[in-house]
């Protein structure tokens, strides 16, 4: 197999993943969780201000550690983003969103507090936030996300 169809392999069931998660986060309903909001990692807790994107819920706390990888996630997909446009581009920015929050133990708490990869990436990458912004044709990330 080369390389070009292996990305699209990797790629569909990643995409397939997203959408298997969302699915279950819209079926779910109440995001009210008895357990703690503190996502697994170290480090301090991310307390820039709000954001100004939508959010329902109370804001997650996201530790230095998940914000750099949130980054590091984002980072090498800006230049497919950038040929795929921006319909493409929000389907695999979703998946990356859901494959981080899922990693961490938060995804059902995300449809609550979509504003969080802003105040993340402002805080960590607020270049890597630009160019996804730019790539996506979106006013804040929240906006990329699909609605939980």
């Amino acid at each position: 197999m080369d390389r070009g169809t292996s990305r699209w392999i990797r790629r569909t069931s990643l995409l397939s993943a997203a959408l298997a998660a969302v699915a279950l986060t819209a079926a779910c309903g109440d995001n009210t969780s008895t357990g703690s909001s503190q996502p697994k990692g170290s480090g301090s807790p991310l307390t820039s201000a709000p954001s100004t994107a939508p959010s329902t819920g109370a804001a997650l706390n996201i530790s230095d550690d998940l914000a750099k990888q949130i980054c590091d996630m984002l980072r090498p997909q800006l230049s497919d983003w950038r040929v795929q446009g921006p319909t493409l581009g929000k389907i695999a920015f979703n998946a990356t969103v859901l494959q981080w929050a899922t990693q961490n133990g938060f995804l059902l708490q995300l449809p609550g507090d979509r504003g969080v990869v802003d105040r993340v990436t402002t805080k960590s990458c607020s270049d890597v936030r630009d160019q996804t912004l730019s790539a996506l044709e979106i006013p804040n990330m929240a906006a990329g996300l699909v609605a939980g």
